[in-house]
């Protein structure tokens, strides 16, 4: 092999995500002591969901099709289920044990408009894919997840052109707020979930939601247009979210695009984020409720991509359970609203603890590529938002060091907003961030230590 052969075949073969528990790579020479999540195992067993009864013809309701096919699979001990080529249109899809849904080139998932199959017995509203209190689970392949979440969020007229407001009141629909907010309530072909509107929209359900899982991993897929969240794992523990893309409007309200809540033991890499709310976003609770949970802790955020999000990387808002051993290196954010943004306020913070950021490249940022702030107020569509009066469960921002950001054309290159107390033992080396208008807002000496760090403007 020449050498021309050579090169080409090495990077080939950095530009292939991981395989299955295949992460060493991604762990070496670290700033903190981290562990590789461990992969789950499922048994070689294929079925396919035609196999089934299942159509792919984007008509037929396949949500029995994948239920039977999951039951049989879990009567042999799991296996792989396959979705072939077609647009496969389906309610709620629950998973079991030991169980690897695998899209394949040209799949379709597809979750159905009609929201009155996401309500179970109990009333409350089902993510298209849930598992709870499951172990050794996987979502693999080429295929798409499209959560069709234009049928649940509501929409501000300021965020849409008059050719897509036009769409949307096409589909039915009322109007609030002097006709600045549309909701999907009352649709032309869909029945409605709750009395009201507002009712409504506080049901808006997760694409993906997994729930005290162990040994998960998603890889390949791509999941887009959510009704809210797009990849969410609650109090799991060993996950790897690796070559993912997660998209969805940038004007979709609360469409973030992979949250990490209160879990341990994670890799997110070499993802494609484009979304309409957070990119990649740690959470850990608000208030007392989340001390039982414990911390998001032991993540290593490597080698992803952030196009539109309101944060590139993001803790917050409400972490009271703490977040811990945090790498997060090597990342690219082109076009988001904030790069690095660390947001909280009193009654849902908590406290960091070790975590490092290096080798962030951001460009096009629309406001700034530092913020901290500790009096965000989380906004319901169509509410007013206040942040609450308690001296308990303050956010406290700190052991947080930052190094090696280059940053052209942000608004604003670093923002601190709160008090000493709460913004602590923040470093920031190495640095280069080109702003249009503003270097720096920082209140009081000392919240933040700068070295080698360069706040250029025109």
């Amino acid at each position: 092999m020449n050498k021309t052969a050579f090169f080409a075949a090495l990077l080939l073969l950095a530009s292939v995500p991981a395989a299955a528990g295949d992460y060493a790579r991604y762990y070496e020479s670290l700033p903190l002591p981290l562990s590789e999540p461990q992969a789950p195992v499922i048994p070689g067993t294929r079925v396919s969901v035609a196999d089934f009864g299942g159509v792919g013809d984007g008509v037929i309701l396949n949500t029995e099709a994948f239920g039977k096919a999951i039951a049989a699979l879990d009567k042999r001990g799991g296996g792989h289920l396959d979705v072939p080529s077609g647009i496969w249109l389906t309610g709620p899809i629950v998973f079991k044990n030991c169980i690897d849904l695998h899209l394949e080139k040209g799949a379709l998932l597809l979750f159905s408009p009609d929201k009155s199959l996401f309500v179970g017995e109990d009333g409350k509203v089902r993510p298209g894919i849930s598992a709870s209190k499951r172990h050794d689970i996987s979502i693999t392949g080429e295929g798409v997840i499209d959560g069709n979440g234009e049928w649940w969020r509501a929409v501000k007229r300021g965020k849409v052109s008059d050719v897509e407001w036009g769409d949307y009141h096409s589909m039915g629909g009322i109007d609030e707020d002097e006709g600045k907010l549309w909701y999907p309530f009352n649709l032309k072909h869909f029945g409605n979930i709750a009395p009201s509107h507002k009712e409504q929209e506080k049901l808006r359900t997760h694409l993906i939601r997994l729930t005290d899982c162990t040994r998960v991993l998603i890889s390949g897929v791509t999941v887009q247009n959510s009704p809210k969240f797009h990849i969410v794992p609650q109090r799991c523990s060993q996950v790897a979210i690796v070559g993912v893309t997660v998209r969805c409007p940038w004007n979709a309200q609360n469409g973030d695009g992979i949250d990490l809540m209160q879990s341990k033991d994670v890799l997110v890499a070499d993802c494609l984020v484009d979304v309409g709310d957070d990119g990649i976003c740690l959470k850990a609770g608000g208030g007392a409720a989340a001390l039982k949970d414990g911390a998001t802790e032991r993540v290593l955020i490597v080698g992803n991509t952030v196009f539109h999000a309101h944060g590139g990387f993001v803790i917050g808002s409400e972490f009271s359970g703490g977040i811990a051993d945090v790498v997060v290196r090597d990342n690219v954010f082109s076009g988001t609203d904030t790069g690095l943004r660390f947001k909280s306020a009193p009654g849902r913070g908590g406290k960091t603890s070790r975590v490092r950021i290096s080798g962030v490249i951001m460009s096009d940022i629309r406001d700034q590529a530092i913020v901290f702030e500790t009096s965000y107020a989380n906004v319901p569509v169509g509410e007013k938002g206040t942040v609450a009066q308690t001296e308990q469960f303050l956010p406290e921002f700190c052991d947080i060091e930052i190094e090696r950001v280059v940053c052209r054309d942000a608004r604003i290159g670093v923002k601190l907003q709160g008090s000493p107390a709460m913004i602590h033992g923040i470093t920031l080396r190495h640095s280069t961030i080109f702003c249009s208008e503003t270097l720096s807002e920082i209140p009081e000496d000392g919240m933040m230590e700068m070295e080698d760090v360069r706040l250029l403007g025109y």
